[in-house]
């Protein structure tokens, strides 16, 4: 897992040529114009999906997990807390190849993003998305789901 400024994205971008894609998108984009949905940049390799929701308690979490893609969250609007452990230190659930989604529970730590940062979970990485991390819980994030190669 990383997590960092988007200013800082250009630091990353040399890991996969899919991750430089994605984080261009981010570079080249108005993302607080972005509406809710889908938006394609280079078919299912790299897509992106915009969310805008509020924030749940931790304790209606739930760690996830995928095999076939690489999740880029950034925070366009609010204030987000994620919980993050190595997948191996959870106990996984049945795998939904159709959705790619892992289902895991245990422990793990957590962190907050703010609005102009991002996280890179890759395969490996269980996350717990979507949490409140204070009393306002309004959240805009974009997703970009970047296939594994």
């Amino acid at each position: 897992m990383i997590t960092d400024a988007i200013s800082n994205s250009h630091l990353y971008s040399a890991l996969n040529p899919r991750l430089s894609r994605a984080f261009d998108y981010i570079q080249q984009t108005d993302l607080p114009a972005l509406s809710v949905g889908k938006y394609v940049i280079d078919g299912e390799d790299i897509y992106a999906l915009v969310q805008e929701y509020d924030a749940r308690p931790r304790e209606e979490g739930v760690w996830e997990a995928h095999r076939r893609y690489i999740d880029l969250q950034v925070v366009i609007r609010g204030v987000e807390q994620f919980g993050y452990a190595h997948i191996g230190n959870l106990t996984p659930g049945d795998y939904d190849a159709a959705k790619d989604w892992l289902p895991l529970s245990g422990e793990g730590d957590f962190f907050r993003l703010q609005a102009g940062y991002f996280a890179i979970f890759m395969p490996e990485d269980a996350h717990m998305p979507g949490l409140a991390a204070g009393p306002h819980t309004a959240v805009k994030k974009l997703v970009v789901k970047i296939s594994t190669p």
